[in-house]
């Protein structure tokens, strides 16, 4: 209303500027000109998630509840199985199985696409300032648009279903795989990389026996980000037809059908936990290394004959 009253009474003081406009035309030109490469994202992230999802569902549920919770149990201790167990077990019991494979599937797509890019952009960062200063704006914004604005240009070039669900996720779940990933390597103490030098080690053997091991809590940390964004953004992307557990949102959101929004926002919560609590304990597991021990154990011992 005030807008459209500072345009009547000509006492706009600063002009319009069309970004929205802009960027509608660059969308259509990308469209237009790379509709082919488009086209063969979304059936290749289709074909992948329908096989991922039909070895899934080639097994019995009951089966793969007592794979998630041999995995907990394996990863962490029993406790992590028995609880895997349990909430396998409350996702079965409201009938969201097959919903919350659909959207675990989704997640591990996106997820795993955004670790693959995320990390090693996340090094490059760590070892270069100039390209540390130029993909933080860009993290900024993937990190900052609100969630169901992400919805609106991959729809435009994916149109609907599965394959846009998964873009759309991996655009707002990869930023914190990028910023762990360079700040765990950015914390490595300077002596170990030190010792590393002094020892003779290469720069690809001090990146990947040194620093990465060192950083791996931190990037760990990264790992269970992203995959927590994934999860939040899967059930959002469920109203461009992704279907999972946020398609059940969607369709209870419409009908005004509490029960079923209530069984499904629970099911994405038992998930929610399990992949949380499964991605913590690998990040446990991964912390340290044998050679990071060799190089501060000598550096000790150089340090204990140079004081004698």
């Amino acid at each position: 209303m005030i807008r459209a009253a500072a345009e009547a009474d000509g006492s706009r003081v600063i002009p319009r500027v069309p970004v929205g406009e802009w960027i509608d035309t660059g969308f259509d030109w990308l469209k237009d000109t790379f509709e082919v490469f488009f086209d063969f994202v979304s059936t290749f992230i289709t074909s992948v998630g329908d096989g991922f999802l039909a070895v899934l569902t080639s097994f019995d549920a009951l089966v793969l509840l007592v794979v998630f919770a041999l995995i907990g149990w394996a990863l962490k201790s029993w406790k992590l199985g028995v609880l895997s167990a349990v909430l396998m077990a409350f996702i079965i019991s409201v009938d969201m199985w097959q919903e919350a494979m659909d959207t675990f599937v989704m997640v591990v797509i996106a997820a795993a696409i955004a670790l693959i890019i995320g990390i090693p952009l996340g090094i490059l960062a760590a070892r270069s300032e100039k390209v540390s200063n130029t993909v933080r704006p860009v993290l900024d914004l993937m990190q900052t648009m609100p969630p169901f604005v992400w919805l609106v240009p991959v729809v435009a070039l994916f149109s609907v279903g599965f394959a846009p669900g998964v873009v759309a996720t991996l655009i707002f779940c990869l930023p914190p795989g990028v910023r762990f990933t360079e700040l765990g390597i950015r914390q490595v103490d300077a002596e170990v990389v030190e010792a590393g030098h002094a020892f003779g080690s290469t720069p690809g053997q001090i990146l990947r026996r040194i620093q990465i091991p060192l950083a791996m809590p931190t990037i760990m940390a990264g790992v269970n980000q992203v995959i927590m964004l994934a999860l939040s953004m899967a059930v959002i992307a469920g109203l461009v037809g992704a279907g999972g557990l946020g398609g059940e949102v969607s369709k209870a959101m419409s009908t005004i059908d509490i029960a079923l929004g209530f069984e499904a926002g629970l099911s994405v919560v038992a998930l929610a936990i399990y992949l949380d609590r499964v991605t913590a304990a690998i990040g446990n597991r991964s912390a340290g290394g044998g050679m990071i021990s060799r190089l501060l154990q000598r550096r000790r011992e150089a340090k204990t004959v140079a004081a004698a």
